[in-house]
């Protein structure tokens, strides 16, 4: 795999309170992934980028949500989320600057 597929299946980290707690707690990262990535894919594209061991992958379909402005409804999309576990030892600096 070349490397602009391996960031068009690993499109960002997502970062907040939850996904800091799950990094101390049991070596656990967030990513929002493409819509058609397989486990198997996303498990291949974080081995590669970030250079280290992963252990499992799980894979979240997030609903995007409706909101309104100025009597107009509107949808956000629907996205997709993996939670990545590392194997012991291994860590990847998610707060790094591009």
């Amino acid at each position: 795999m070349n490397d602009a597929k391996l960031y068009n299946i690993i499109r960002a980290p997502r970062v907040s309170e939850k996904t800091a707690r799950l990094q101390e707690v049991s070596n656990q990262y967030v990513f929002e992934v493409a819509t058609d990535a397989t486990k198997a894919d996303i498990k291949v594209a974080v081995e590669k980028l970030f250079d280290v061991k992963v252990e499992a992958v799980n894979v979240v379909n997030v609903k995007g949500k409706t909101k309104s402005f100025k009597f107009r409804e509107g949808r956000r999309n629907d996205w997709r989320k993996a939670y990545v576990k590392l194997a012991d030892g291994q860590s990847i600096d998610v707060m790094a600057k591009a």
